[in-house]
């Protein structure tokens, strides 16, 4: 039988044992990937619109990078993204998010910094020497967030009730690799939850409203107390919906990851 099958006696079992090894494999690293983006607050996010609007909504005077720029629907930590600072006015740079502070020895700090909480802003070496004079405004108009259940983390996407952008307050900075560039990278500062999204999650970003921008942004014109002043809950309801579990791996950016569902149970993780 095995001679007219032209297949070792053992080779189903070996091809089983593989299958059955990778299948855990999966499932640990989903599970991890998971976790991970439930251990941080606004882990994902996105900016689907195109540059011209962007522009126009938030009153930006340069963007000399923007040929860099691409929509999306599932923007990752490490990948870049445009953030607007004050030089002379509002100007956008795309940075990297998870921020690489200027005296790091090496790149890799920045997956530990995409996220800087609020309240200890001023306590945290990465963070306390740029809220004075490196502020940012993260361009992003929704992100995601996992709602833990038991084992179960579902995503949300949450966004603006008439799809505004919404104004994430940031502080940013500049490294120098071992060949001499310049690489510019974010984070996104967080609060507590307000009342509307509590139950999603227990954090959230710092959403500034439009007046508050400049405030946030002209660093010379308000005081440290007035600057950590802004920096509190969104006072208004943002609209959220489930999603489907795709948004879990990064290499998942299409439309799909923002439609809403009735009900994830039957949806694959990749």
């Amino acid at each position: 039988a095995h001679r007219a099958t032209g297949r070792a006696p053992h080779s189903y079992c070996v091809g089983s044992r593989f299958e059955s090894w990778w299948a855990h494999i999966t499932l640990y690293f989903t599970f991890k990937t998971i976790y991970h983006l439930n251990s941080y607050m606004c882990g994902r996010k996105t900016l689907t619109k195109d540059v011209q609007s962007i522009i126009q909504e938030m009153g930006i005077e340069s963007w000399r990078d923007s040929g860099s720029y691409q929509l999306s629907y599932n923007i990752s930590p490490s990948q870049s993204s445009p953030v607007m600072i004050d030089d002379m006015g509002r100007h956008v740079k795309m940075m990297k998010w998870g921020l690489i502070p200027n005296w790091a020895t090496d790149a890799s700090i920045g997956s530990k910094l995409i996220n800087a909480r609020a309240e200890t802003l001023l306590e945290k070496p990465s963070f306390k020497n740029l809220v004075s004079n490196q502020r940012c405004i993260v361009l992003s108009d929704g992100y995601f967030e996992w709602k833990r259940s038991n084992s179960i983390a579902t995503p949300y996407y949450i966004y603006h009730p008439n799809n505004k952008i919404l104004p994430m307050a940031g502080l940013w900075d500049f490294w120098e690799n071992n060949s001499g560039e310049n690489i510019f990278s974010y984070t996104i500062i967080t609060t507590q939850a307000n009342s509307n999204l509590k139950d999603i999650h227990h954090r959230m970003p710092v959403i500034l409203d439009l007046k508050q921008i400049d405030p946030w942004l002209k660093v010379h014109n308000i005081s440290l107390a007035n600057t950590m002043s802004l920096l509190v809950p969104f006072q208004n309801d943002l609209h959220f919906h489930q999603v489907s579990t795709i948004v879990n791996s990064p290499s998942n950016n299409r439309i799909d990851c923002i439609r809403p569902i009735e009900n994830s149970d039957n949806l694959s993780l990749f």
